[in-house]
């Protein structure tokens, strides 16, 4: 037997083990999100998971966690990591508000906000500005956290593994469907609308991120950028741009990681980088 398919047949068995050991741990926070209560104590805890089955499956195969890509030697992927989700919601969000699906500010979240600041009888400008700055910083590296717990999974480990039998293409889509699938017991429990057009729209978006996040995980040869990316997308979405978004009878149909802009953007995107990593052989 030669290297090669050696090589591949361990890769195949870290593979296995890495989705054996998700499973087992994702199933039991799943239960306590679905069965006890959608806490986002609980919600940490399944984010915690793709990391704690990449570490079983490191230790064993013997190898140590210092193994993963901690390592970043070229900032400018951090630069871009943060730019590129920032990007892509600006401009989802904004064709939204320029088409009529939806509006801009919303008064309760501004309410809310001005309270949460101890600014009640500030202006609304002032007021968005200052909270807007602290989620895009203070929330973003909070926020990191949990993403971490993901993106050690991943992007730290998973699409390593994966690298080592697929093509780079081969990759971003499995990992892709993976990731997204892993996602879908949250959407058919609490998801609060047409289950089949979510978990499309969603794993279409996901699909999207998987290639862009695949692209800077192995050009910068390091996790970070992937976490940060993470933590943007959700902070920008789930904390800034949603909550800001008034509704009426087409909002819900695009809006958030459920609706159809993000993945149409997000698709677009992908298309993208799936030309420049073919251009680059990555």
């Amino acid at each position: 037997m030669t290297n090669e398919i050696l090589k591949r047949k361990e890769a195949w068995k870290s593979i296995f083990s890495f989705l054996i050991f998700l499973g087992i741990f994702s199933s039991i926070c799943h239960y306590a999100i679905v069965k006890l209560n959608p806490a986002s104590i609980y919600v940490g805890a399944l984010m915690l998971c793709p990391a704690l089955a990449a570490i079983v499956t490191l230790i064993i195969n013997g190898k140590p966690i210092s193994s993963l890509p901690w390592n970043l030697k070229d900032w400018k992927y951090i630069r871009l990591s943060y730019l590129v989700p920032v990007l892509y919601v600006v401009v989802a969000y904004g064709l939204i508000w320029i088409l009529g699906f939806g509006g801009v500010p919303k008064e309760n979240t501004v309410l809310n906000w001005s309270k949460e600041l101890g600014m009640e009888n500030s202006s609304t400008t002032l007021v968005l500005i200052i909270m807007f700055t602290l989620l895009a910083t203070v929330g973003v590296v909070k926020n990191i956290g949990s993403t971490l717990g993901e993106e050690i999974g991943w992007r730290g480990f998973f699409i390593y593994e994966l690298r080592k039998v697929f093509s780079f293409r081969g990759v971003a889509i499995v990992s892709g469907l993976i990731w997204s699938i892993w996602h879908w017991p949250i959407i058919i429990y609490y998801g609060g609308g047409n289950t089949i057009f979510q978990i499309t729209t969603f794993t279409i978006m996901i699909l999207g991120m998987s290639v862009i996040l695949a692209y800077y995980t192995f050009k910068s040869n390091s996790l970070w950028p992937a976490a940060l990316y993470h933590s943007v997308h959700n902070i920008y979405i789930q904390k800034i741009f949603t909550p800001l978004t008034t509704i009426n009878e087409n909002t819900t149909f695009w809006i958030d990681e459920y609706g159809l802009m993000l993945p149409i953007i997000t698709s677009i995107l992908a298309v993208y980088f799936w030309r420049k990593a073919a251009l680059e052989k990555l």
